[in-house]
C-alpha cells in the first residue's frame, strides 16, 4: 500500500485553475521530486498536502486513511487540523525560524506545545521536557549543528538556518517530509551543505517530496520525478528515465534549459 495517494486534486484561486486533476502515489521510503517552471503549481500542490490550502476537488490518503475528501467538506477543529498536518513536515524556501529563539528552541517548540496535550504532561512534565530537549539536540547533531544549539538565527549562515528548519520539520516524526525549493534562497556555496543533508536523509530511507530546480540532484536522489506545467502533470516516472530520456516534448524543452553536469 502506498504511504501517500493523491487523486484528482484540483485547486483554483479566484477562478484561475492552478492545479488540474493531479493524481500520483508515493511508496514508503521513496523520494519524489517535483520539477517545473515557476507558476506550474508545484508549491500549491505542497501547500494542499500540508493543509495550508484546501483543494476544490479530489482526495488525499496517508497510510490507507483518507485525510481529505473534497466531496465531503467538513469543518475541522484546530486540533483535527493539527493532527492531519502532522503527517507532513514542511521545509520552506525561506527558513521561517523564530528570531527570538535559539536553534534548539526553534526545533523543540512545536514538540513542547504538543506535549501539553498529553494526559501525563502535568505529572511527568520535567521528564518529558528533558526528552524533547535531547531529541532536539540529536536532530541538530544529525544536521551537523551540534555546536550551534544555543545560537540565534542571526548568528547562523543561510545554510545553517535551513538545516535548523529541516531539523524542526523532522522533530514531530512526520510520515512524509516536504521541501519547497530548499536551496533557492541560498548562495551557491551554501547550497551543497543543504543538499548533502537531504541526500543523507534519502540514504536513511526518509520518505520525501522535494520541489527543486536542482536537476542533477533530483536525478541522483529521487526515485520518481513528476514534471508539472500549467497545473498539469505532464510526465512522471523513474527519475533517471525522466531526466535523461524524457518522453514528452514539453519535458524535453524544460530540461534543455538546464545543464545537468
Amino acid at each position: 500500500m502506498p504511504i501517500l495517494e493523491v487523486e484528482h486534486i484540483c485547486k483554483s484561486f479566484e477562478g484561475t485553475e492552478v492545479l488540474k486533476d493531479i493524481s500520483f502515489s508515493l511508496e514508503k521510503s521513496q523520494v519524489l521530486s517535483i520539477i517545473g517552471s515557476s507558476g506550474s503549481g508545484k508549491t500549491t500542490l505542497l501547500r494542499c498536502l500540508n493543509f495550508l490550502e484546501t483543494p476544490n476537488q479530489g482526495t488525499i490518503a496517508v497510510n490507507g486513511e483518507t485525510i481529505f475528501d473534497a466531496s465531503r467538506p467538513v469543518k475541522m477543529s484546530d486540533k483535527e487540523l493539527r493532527s492531519k498536518r502532522l503527517h507532513f513536515g514542511m521545509v520552506f524556501q525561506a527558513f521561517h525560524l523564530f528570531p527570538q529563539y535559539t536553534a534548539l528552541e526553534n526545533v523543540t517548540l512545536a514538540e513542547k506545545l504538543l506535549a501539553q496535550e498529553r494526559p501525563d504532561y502535568k505529572q511527568n512534565r520535567k521528564q518529558i521536557l528533558v526528552e524533547i530537549e535531547e531529541h532536539g539536540k540529536e536532530l541538530l547533531a544529525q544536521m551537523g549543528l551540534a555546536d550551534r544549539t544555543g545560537h540565534y538565527p542571526h548568528q547562523l549562515s543561510g545554510g545553517q538556518q535551513q538545516r535548523v528548519a529541516i531539523a524542526r520539520a523532522l522533530a514531530l516524526k512526520p510520515d512524509i517530509l516536504c521541501f519547497d525549493e530548499p536551496t533557492s534562497a541560498l548562495d551557491p556555496e551554501l547550497t551543497g551543505e543543504v543538499l548533502r543533508v537531504i541526500r543523507g536523509l534519502a540514504d536513511q530511507k526518509t520518505t520525501m517530496i522535494i520541489v527543486t530546480h536542482e536537476m542533477a540532484f533530483a536525478r541522483d536522489v529521487a526515485d520518481q520525478i513528476i514534471f508539472m506545467d500549467d497545473g498539469y502533470i505532464v510526465e512522471q516516472g523513474d527519475a533517471k528515465q525522466v531526466i535523461d530520456h524524457p518522453k514528452e516534448e514539453r519535458t524535453r524543452q524544460f530540461l534543455s534549459r538546464y545543464s545537468q553536469g
